[in-house]
């Protein structure tokens, strides 16, 4: 039985819950699509079956939907195996997980492949990873499980062990030795885990990084490296961070040329150890770098075959030169910052690497969402809708030493499940953030006219299409203001912030108080209503003075069809019977003289506002300016559920949406609302 999964609002309230509960945090991953690997291992056991893993079945659209979709070449002749079938004897790992177990295959997924090579380094992440207690002897069943951190939680994906496979050779990843499976096998789970194979193509190591062990990716561009950088480096890797390295290109052309020293361009390496060794009388800065092919090695000095090896401790070279064709090599620290353009270096935890002290971290987070016509305002360049972007604060308390006044923290912004809408067309946003200093009350959303009075503090150093942007800052203690955006206005997408802090710091999403202008209304008698409007209900209800749905819509659409500056296709059926339910008191499904004649008097002061869409954010006025509605952790949801039921493509109300939505409204603030709008 397929499992059901929470979507939309539903989904978000369950991550809550499950978050406060402790679920997808240390040892509690969360079962991803429901699926326990130790109830289905324990089945197939017993049924002395293989597992089938019907959410990621063994047919093409596992595989892509274009460049690896149906009827593309590069999928003719597939056929989905379990290495049990093509291999003689199948180990999942052999003497341990090492580097060279990583072999890329036909898909672009190095910076997936340098990220776990990375992996292998630090046995403790891998093993959280790969949990242990998988064999293709004991207990197989052809199920296997791997761990994962997606946007706040740690997820356990379970797969069956059938991998693309042509001519007997894995399509994809696969390990030097040829009999190891476990990388293929993290790469299986990696895809279904976003959607596809293809979905994998292209990306930046720190995605890797970052879902193998849930640090936080710093980026540092080489031309403009910090002084210390192989400090860092050093530091780096002697707290088992993970680091990746790559060349940029200048145009389409360039993507995985290869230079005349060997090295490729637009492709992802890994940064696997560091070392200073005498040469010549001075100490010369070494890096070892890995390229995930498993061959095509640097030809410059200190490569495999250079002659400055002969020249240094035999000891030394004894134990770091290795002759092997398998993608490792050595190279000056030096060459390494002329030839590679920019170096990524994922922290397990933000330690301040520009210290060489170990420094714990205060860590938060908070998933949001873009959404058109309500939180999606776009960047700075776009002053009448940056405000309505999700807003978070950040209050510094305390600087980070007694001899200094400022504050060190780092922001990082993550867009969510955007691999996974490949399929639909769509790629990652381009995102970033600004920092503004703020003194004010706690929970106010700030508006429009605070931007257009204040600059930024700091901001990301850039607006860019990759998933995480993040950015280091120091900043005097004080409150501040994050302001996570898209580039463009209207460009909607989910994402997480977090926010680490060397000294405790509180922090928190804005929020305004929900609360609603509603005209007061008193208990209408027939008596206190004029002869006249009697008079036309007679006319228009006929002999049972009563207006039933039909009766309704033919009444409305003649009143607004009047009314040509109103912009309307005309009630339905379905938002009369709504207002009815809604008006209706005395339970019969239609309308009687006093409760036609307060609809009636509702559906004119409509009429009369001229800004319907002002007219609707009256129910929010705290959050009211220019016409929009801030959003925030609260009523953020309402809005974009209002906005999403009632505006049209173009984010335009039409006046028949408008009047089901407002009474549907007043309703909710002014009655109970289960009764009177959950039913209706």
């Amino acid at each position: 039985m397929e499992p059901i999964c929470a979507t939309g609002v539903a989904a978000r309230l369950r991550s809550e819950w499950d978050r406060n509960e402790g679920l997808g945090q240390n040892n509690m991953a969360l079962k991803f699509l429901g699926q326990d690997f130790e109830t289905l291992r324990a089945r197939c056991l017993q049924s002395r079956c293989l597992f089938e893993d019907e959410t990621f079945p063994a047919q093409q659209t596992s595989l892509g939907f274009k460049e690896l979709g149906p009827g593309s070449a590069k999928t003719k002749g597939v056929r989905w195996m379990r290495p049990t079938e093509f291999c003689t004897d199948p180990h999942f790992i052999v003497d341990g997980a090492t580097r060279t177990d990583i072999c890329q295959g036909a898909l672009g997924d190095c910076w997936l492949l340098a990220a776990i090579a990375c992996l292998t380094l630090n046995e403790p992440l891998l093993h959280r990873v790969v949990p242990h207690g998988q064999s293709f002897h004991q207990q197989y069943a052809g199920i296997f499980h791997f761990q994962f951190w997606q946007f706040g939680d740690w997820v356990d994906v379970v797969i069956d062990d059938r991998l693309p496979v042509r001519d007997g050779k894995l399509l994809f990843v696969h390990s030097a030795e040829g009999a190891e499976f476990w990388s293929a096998l993290v790469e299986k789970a990696y895809a279904k885990l976003n959607g596809c194979y293809e979905a994998l193509s292209g990306g930046c190591t720190s995605e890797g990084f970052e879902d193998f062990t849930g640090g936080v990716t710093e980026m540092y561009e080489l031309k403009k490296a910090p002084p210390n950088l192989y400090s860092i480096i050093r530091r780096a890797v002697e707290r088992g961070s993970l680091m990746g390295c790559s060349i940029d290109i200048t145009s389409f052309f360039d993507m995985e040329a290869i230079t005349f020293k060997k090295l490729v361009k637009g492709h992802a390496y890994s940064v696997t150890g560091v070392e200073e060794v005498e040469y010549r009388g001075k100490l010369t800065k070494l890096l070892r770098i890995r390229n995930p092919w498993g061959e095509v090695e640097w030809m410059g000095p200190w490569s495999d075959e250079s002659r400055e090896w002969r020249e240094i401790d035999p000891s030394l070279r004894s134990r770091l030169h290795n002759c092997q064709e398998d993608g490792e090599f050595w190279m000056s620290f030096s060459d390494f910052m002329r030839e590679f353009s920019r170096l990524e270096i994922c922290n397990l935890t933000p330690d301040a690497l520009q210290s060489s002290e170990v420094k714990k971290w205060n860590t938060s987070l908070y998933p949001g969402e873009w959404r058109r016509g309500s939180t999606a305002g776009g960047c700075r360049n776009y002053p009448a809708t940056f405000w309505i972007n999700p807003q978070f604060k950040v209050v510094l308390k305390e600087p980070d030493t007694e001899s200094q006044e400022d504050c060190t923290f780092l922001v990082a912004l993550m867009q969510k499940n955007r691999r996974k809408l490949r399929r639909e067309g769509k790629d990652m946003e381009t995102i970033g953030f600004a920092v503004y200093e703020y003194l004010g009350r706690v929970g106010v959303h700030l508006k429009r006219d605070f931007f257009l009075t204040h600059t930024s503090s700091a901001r990301s150093e850039l607006f860019i299409n990759l998933r995480e942007v993040s950015s280091r800052f120091c900043l005097p203690a004080g409150e501040y203001i994050i302001v996570p955006s898209t580039f463009e206005p209207q460009k909607e997408g989910d994402f997480v912030l977090r926010v680490f802090s060397e000294k405790a710091a509180d922090s928190q999403e804005l929020d305004d108080e929900i609360s609603a202008d509603v005209p007061e209304e008193s208990v209408l008698q027939e008596g206190d209503i004029d002869e006249g409007f009697k008079a036309l209900f007679a006319k228009l209800a006929g002999p049972e003075m009563e207006i039933n749905v039909s009766k309704l819509q033919m009444i409305l659409n003649r009143v607004v069809g009047k009314h040509k500056d109103i912009k309307t296709d005309g009630f339905d059926k379905e938002a009369c019977r709504g207002m009815i339910n809604l008006m209706d008191t005395t339970c019969t499904g239609k309308l009687g003289l006093t409760d036609f004649h307060v609809l009636w008097e509702k559906i004119k002061r409509y009429l009369v506002s001229g800004n319907i869409l002002l007219q609707m954010l009256m129910f929010f006025p705290p959050s009211i300016n220019s016409g929009i509605c801030s959003l925030n952790s609260t009523i953020s949801i309402i809005i974009v559920l209002i906005i999403l039921r009632y505006a049209k493509p173009d984010l335009n109300v039409d006046f028949d949406s408008f009047v089901s939505c407002l009474i549907r409204l007043e309703t909710m603030f002014s009655k109970c609302w289960i009764t009177l709008t959950m039913f209706t």
